[in-house]
Formats: C-alpha cells, structure tokens, sequence
C-alpha cells in the first residue's frame, strides 16, 4: 500500500479520530474543522467519480457531471482496477445502509 510509508502515530491518530465519530453531523463538524472546502471536495468528488466508474458510465460523462479531470478519474480507475478495493467496499457499504432505510 502506498499509505504504509506514512504509517506511525500520527496518522493512527488520524484514523482512530475518524473511526470514532458518531454520525454525519460529527463528521461534518469534525471534517469542517481538519480540511479546507477544497480538499473535502476533492475527496468526495473521488468517492463519486468511483461510483460512477463502477456503474459503467464514461469518462467524458464522469469529467461533465463532477467537473473531476480526466487524470482524476484516471487515477480512481487505477485504483479500482489495482488497489486495494477500498473504494468498492465502501460504496457496498454504503448502498447496503441506504437499501437498509
């Protein structure tokens, strides 16, 4: 993993903060104080351009609907085809708590 040269205690810092948070307003709050706006853009444009990479949908209709560069959605692809099914096992989460409702 690319992340296990910045393995240490600052960083299981950072994930536990994020493993404790309660609900959405906690991680609105907690997220709103730790992140610029762009930086939670960014990340959440990620999440979204991997959605859609798995629903099929192209590049060109991807780059329309998120404004994500093609290098962006490149990059997701890269890590959906090559990494470490992160992205796939949270957006099964997520759409097996939201059927759930």
């Amino acid at each position: 993993m690319q992340i296990d040269k910045l393995r240490g205690k600052a960083l299981d810092q950072l994930f536990k903060s994020v493993l404790s948070l309660k609900d959405l307003e906690e991680c609105y709050r907690f997220f709103d104080d730790l992140c610029t706006v762009n930086e939670i853009q960014s990340l959440s444009q990620r999440l979204e351009v991997a959605r859609m990479l798995r629903e099929g949908k192209t590049y060109h209709k991807i780059e329309s609907e998120t404004g994500a560069s093609t290098a962006t959605i490149s990059r997701v692809k890269r890590c959906l085809n090559y990494g470490n099914d992160a992205y796939e096992m949270a957006l099964e989460r997520i759409k097996v708590d939201e059927a759930a409702k």
